[in-house]
């Protein structure tokens, strides 16, 4: 006897979001005071440009630790608290929250009570959750970056088309080349009047 089994793929689909605006909380654990800001953040070249000014808002404290997700990238970093007890968790925050585009530093003042290593790793937990949870949540929708190319003749029609994207660059040449945030039905509305090269996928607010 023979049976035949058919099994059905299922495509589970996650929402991801990011927070409409910076977002700032402070809380205190044993003397140590742990301020967590959430930036809102599409570019990875920014980065440094936020973790300076925080540093420069929060001068003298003990560690300016961070995690940031932009797209399908990441990094974190413990900033001199012992390996794994700031960084990661901050990250696994925010990834289990299902954020994107999003960059979180923890700043501590130390309190001159010692946390330990489990301690630590609850603290910068807490400090982020706490964040996120003050925070207002924007979806997030699938996307890509790409340069259009086109005709001038058909500038008024692709301004039509593209008026709720994110136009990033204007390049006026023998051609005009936009380098914009557009969603992935709008490109076959362009493909017939202009050259489009894609850069990579990316995610942008609903």
């Amino acid at each position: 006897m023979t049976f035949n089994t058919k099994f059905d793929t299922i495509t589970v689909v996650i929402d991801m979001f990011s927070i409409k605006n910076d977002t700032e909380n402070t809380i205190i654990i044993k003397n140590s005071k742990f301020i967590c800001i959430l930036y809102k953040v599409y570019e990875i070249e920014k980065i440094d440009k936020y973790l300076t000014q925080t540093k420069e808002k929060y001068k003298n404290a003990t560690h300016y630790c961070y995690a940031y997700i932009i797209n399908n990238q990441y990094k974190y970093s413990d900033d001199q608290e012992p390996s794994s007890t700031a960084g990661p968790p901050i990250y696994e925050t925010l990834k289990n929250k299902n954020l994107n585009n999003i960059l979180c530093v923890v700043v501590r003042y130390y309190g001159g009570i010692k946390l330990g290593a489990s301690g630590l790793i609850r603290a910068y937990s807490k400090s982020t959750k706490e964040a996120i949870n003050k925070a207002t949540l924007v979806k997030l929708i699938k996307a890509k970056n790409v340069n259009i190319t086109f005709d001038y003749k058909n500038i008024k029609l692709i301004n039509n088309i593209l008026k709720e994207s994110e136009i990033l660059k204007k390049e006026y040449n023998q051609n005009i080349t936009y380098n914009v945030n557009i969603e992935n039905e709008l490109i076959n509305k362009l493909n017939n009047i202009s050259k489009i090269t894609i850069n990579n996928d990316i995610y942008i607010e609903k």
